[in-house]
């Protein structure tokens, strides 16, 4: 088979990929059905969901360090990685379980889609990459769609408690995301997906377990048993699996690739929302999510073609 007749993209990553990001897209879904359900803070919520996902990172961790392929890092690695997931799932899950008592499950999936024009607004204030006519283009239609969408939720439901807020820390948490993002742009091509993975999820576990074990409510981890269910769905289906899914995906198929496939998740959450949780569709969140879902497309395919992919 010649190059030229080889599909641009592997179908194994596609699919890695694809399934990743539709398993991502279901946290909301079963944090917003376990707030409803078991009436819980954010914060038990969250370290469950670790503590359940922490076994796996030990052991990827465990092999990953023993491979022959491993690359010792240095302090100043560590601690970039330490940082990295610190900030990417231990401050940016929190701001995003706070926000998700607030908002819809919907709304929060396409806030949480604006951290592509985080990253693109991260590497041209600190590493000075222009942002370029396109750019601003997509840029345009990503922000217009948010406030079609956002318009649209507030006159959809204007009694809405606590909702500028919870919108409020859902946008906080893309920023912090998308810091995120851009940091492990730069060093998983120098230690590897898997290892960046475990080590970054691990740093993240220790400081939510050292936040939990200063103020977290810890009667309720042995009376609210109900919980464990969904700290243990959280933790295998909606972060082990997509993480390690999505890692395979950009050693597979590239993070721009990666970034176009998911697009998915946007709408995947919206009709998970409506079947699942009984959230309303409208047209002007409809029509949003099409603009945001476009303007993040055209971003991820001007940094494939401005890096000669």
């Amino acid at each position: 088979m010649t190059s030229s007749s080889r599909p641009a993209v592997p179908v194994a990553g596609f699919i890695i990929t694809l399934l990743g990001a539709v398993l991502f897209s279901t946290k909301a879904i079963i944090v917003k059905h376990a707030f409803g359900a078991t009436h819980t803070d954010a914060l038990t919520l969250l370290t469950l969901r670790m503590a359940f996902a922490l076994p796996f990172y030990v052991v990827a961790a465990f092999v990953v360090s023993g491979q022959k392929a491993n690359v010792r890092m240095t302090l100043q690695q560590w601690l970039l990685v330490a940082f990295l997931g610190m900030t990417g799932y231990y401050l940016s899950s929190l701001l995003d379980f706070i926000g998700l008592q607030y908002v819809s499950a919907g709304l929060e999936r396409l806030i949480l889609f604006l951290y592509p024009s985080f990253v693109v607004f991260i590497n041209a204030i600190f590493f000075g990459q222009r942002i370029t006519r396109i750019q601003k283009g997509a840029l345009l239609l990503t922000y217009s769609g948010i406030l079609i969408a956002y318009v649209g939720e507030i006159s959809f439901d204007a009694s809405q408690p606590g909702l500028y807020w919870g919108s409020l820390l859902v946008f906080a948490c893309a920023v912090t995301y998308s810091i995120y993002i851009t940091g492990s742009g730069k060093i998983i091509p120098v230690i590897g997906a898997n290892k960046f993975t475990a080590y970054a999820m691990l740093a993240a576990t220790a400081g939510i377990f050292v936040h939990f074990a200063l103020t977290g409510h810890h009667e309720v981890l042995a009376t609210g048993k109900a919980l464990w269910v969904y700290g243990l769905l959280l933790a295998v289906f909606a972060t082990v699996l997509p993480s390690f899914m999505i890692s395979q995906g950009l050693k597979r198929i590239g993070a721009n690739n990666v970034a176009i496939i998911s697009g998915i998740g946007p709408v995947s959450t919206i009709l998970q929302a409506h079947f699942i949780l009984g959230e309303k569709i409208f047209a002007a969140q409809i029509f949003g999510t099409v603009l945001v879902v476009l303007g993040v497309l055209l971003l991820s395919w001007r940094r494939k073609e401005a890096a000669g992919y």
